[in-house]
């Protein structure tokens, strides 16, 4: 993951030196006075610890991406991790989407390169939006997980009332 951290910032600068564009000095945006705040309240100078800022990349929170040492090598090399929510339905019904589509585009075939798997994965997106079907949030699942409270409650009142609501 690193290496491929430092090639995407590599090509950065080199568009970057390409089109003899340079990066703003802090000093001359607004951002400047918000920095000025911030280290006021920290006691420290955020450029004393760390590199301008060169990338912000969006993480899930995988225990491996909150590990101390990566997020210290990310901050070393300008980059700031920003994470999901931990409670981001948004995040689960597009995982859900994810897998729907990668089993109806893989299933029971054998690729032999990665174009292929693209070229699947993009055939089925297309039929999909030609004749989509409405996304269910909490359909089965919901019904599963009514039947499996009543179990745990048994034939306690609790569980009369509940199937009742």
């Amino acid at each position: 993951m690193q290496e491929q951290l430092l090639g995407i910032l590599a090509s950065e600068e080199e568009a970057r030196s390409k089109e003899d564009r340079q990066s703003a000095p802090l000093e001359n945006t607004e951002v400047a006075a918000e920095c000025h705040q911030w280290e006021t309240w920290v006691g420290w100078r955020l450029s004393d610890r760390y590199p301008p800022l060169r990338m912000l990349l969006i993480w899930d929170n995988l225990a491996g991406h909150r590990n101390f040492k990566m997020v210290e090598w990310l901050f070393q090399h300008g980059i700031m991790p920003l994470y999901t929510p931990l409670g981001g339905s948004w995040l689960n019904m597009a995982e859900s989407m994810q897998r729907i589509l990668v089993r109806r585009a893989l299933s029971g075939q054998y690729p032999q390169t990665q174009e292929q798997i693209i070229d699947w994965l993009e055939e089925t997106v297309a039929g999909w939006n030609q004749d989509p079907t409405p996304f269910v949030w909490n359909g089965k699942r919901r019904e599963r997980r009514k039947r499996a409270r009543l179990k745990r409650l048994a034939g306690s009142g609790a569980a009369i009332r509940s199937y009742a609501s």
